[in-house]
């Protein structure tokens, strides 16, 4: 098992602000767990008490509405925290984390964390911080679900796994999307975000083998409205 002061992961996350001193101590306490893909981290209304630290693979971070419908608010990747906010909000979580791969993820329990929250203000600072660039991006959402066209989220989405996630070694997205979580990400009924996918196919935008997409021009995908 990795020590934490000899993870590179920790430079991508908050915990890059602790100290040697503070990372040994955490190593000593947190367990590590393989998550097989489609497998639940939490579920909205558990109690978390405490983090886990995403050493490789992606969850998907989703709500469930009053209609019963997933909505996706955030990929979480390798590198991330998750959890923190249920942490320092001493709460349930408000989400549930389903694993879209295979992931390796490292669970540190919530009285290290807090004692470290508590002592070094470094650590504190970074953590607010992450939380607020959080926010922002969950603004950012909601403008874009109020001005832009279901059309131009779904282009948006499949630039945005382009950008941050690559390709594989033929060409297709890496994180391979059911059509259901193009629609739960986006706000749209499954069968909406079918019809528009297939649209961006004839229109020679994108092509697709089984649930893999390729991007074919990029470009155009920018000038969706």
């Amino acid at each position: 098992m990795s020590k934490c002061d000899q993870c590179i992961i920790r430079q991508f996350n908050s915990l890059k602000a602790l100290t040697k001193e503070e990372l040994v101590r955490i190593s000593g306490c947190k367990t590590s767990k393989i998550i097989k893909k489609g497998e639940t981290i939490f579920e909205e209304g558990d109690s978390v008490n405490g983090v886990f630290c995403i050493k490789d693979g992606v969850c998907k971070l989703s709500k469930l509405s009053a209609n019963g419908k997933d909505q996706i608010v955030k990929l979480v990747v390798k590198g991330d925290l998750l959890g923190q906010r249920s942490l320092v909000g001493d709460e349930s979580a408000n989400l549930s984390a389903v694993a879209l791969n295979d992931m390796e993820v490292c669970f540190i329990p919530k009285s290290e964390i807090m004692n470290d929250l508590q002592n070094n203000p470094k650590f504190t600072l970074d953590m607010l911080q992450q939380m607020a660039h959080d926010l922002k991006g969950s603004e950012n959402v909601i403008v874009d679900m109020a001005q832009k066209s279901v059309k131009n989220r779904l282009a948006d989405v499949l630039l945005y796994l382009d950008e941050h996630f690559g390709v594989d070694d033929e060409g297709y997205l890496t994180i391979a999307l059911s059509r259901e979580d193009y629609a739960n990400i986006v706000g749209t009924a499954t069968e909406s975000a079918i019809r528009i996918l297939s649209q961006f196919k004839k229109e020679g935008l994108i092509s697709t083998k089984g649930k893999k997409i390729k991007l074919e021009h990029n470009e155009g995908l920018k000038r969706i409205e």
